[in-house]
């Protein structure tokens, strides 16, 4: 019988290592007594949903296509990418780093994104042509997530708490920074999937010179 084939760009254990290492961190920050960094910020609920949703992507992509092509390879690396945005944003809080740095909340609705969408985009991108296509859905598709991750927190901390004075305008700024990071991802996606698309089609046919020039100078469509 022939193993699966896996990513070979990242091994099984890093997303196995991102989950342990978020899921570690939530379990300290609901269970540890006296730690004031952790109050009030909805730990429980993290603990429960963070996970779910970093297991989302998985538990669909086998779902949908390890089921039905059990040749595929396993994308270890875009699932890493997918859970890490959720290991930065506990690391931030049992680091203290969204108090003593004003900057790091924007930071990670820029950077997480990217990741983020980076790794969705891999996953679904390749079907996607032309390239300019393929960049709009993923900043598109990380828009939407940005406008839903704000409506969650809305529901959680701001509608009932004492941020109402400056929720609009830092709800703006969040789904600005996150659009942009998944605009960002886009063209990340783009470039390594056009990449591979080449490689691809050189290995398929080497003496095709259209390949050959692709791959020498980088052009793209």
């Amino acid at each position: 019988m022939t193993p699966p084939r896996t990513d070979r760009r990242c091994p099984f254990w890093v997303p196995v290592l991102i989950l342990v290492l978020t899921i570690g961190q939530l379990a300290v920050a609901e269970w540890a007594p006296g730690i004031e960094r952790f109050a009030d910020k909805a730990f429980g609920a993290r603990l429960i949903a963070y996970p779910l949703m970093m297991l989302l992507v998985p538990a669909v992509w086998w779902l949908a296509v390890k089921r039905r092509r059990p040749e595929e390879p396993v994308p270890y690396g875009a699932f890493s990418l997918i859970m890490l945005g959720f290991l930065v944003d506990v690391t931030g809080n049992s680091l203290d780093l969204y108090d003593s740095l004003t900057w790091w909340d924007d930071m990670n609705h820029f950077v997480n994104w990217v990741f983020l969408l980076t790794g969705i985009g891999l996953i679904i991108g390749g079907p996607v042509r032309p390239g300019w296509a393929r960049v709009l859905m993923v900043a598109g598709l990380g828009a939407m997530l940005a406008i839903g991750w704000e409506l969650g927190e809305w529901y959680t901390f701001i509608r009932h708490g004492t941020e109402l004075d400056t929720a609009y305008e830092d709800t703006l700024g969040d789904e600005t920074l996150g659009t942009l990071g998944a605009l960002l991802a886009g063209l990340v996606v783009q470039a390594v999937l056009r990449r591979r698309e080449v490689a691809t089609t050189h290995e398929e046919d080497p003496a095709d010179p259209v390949a050959r020039l692709s791959g020498v100078t980088g052009e793209s469509t």
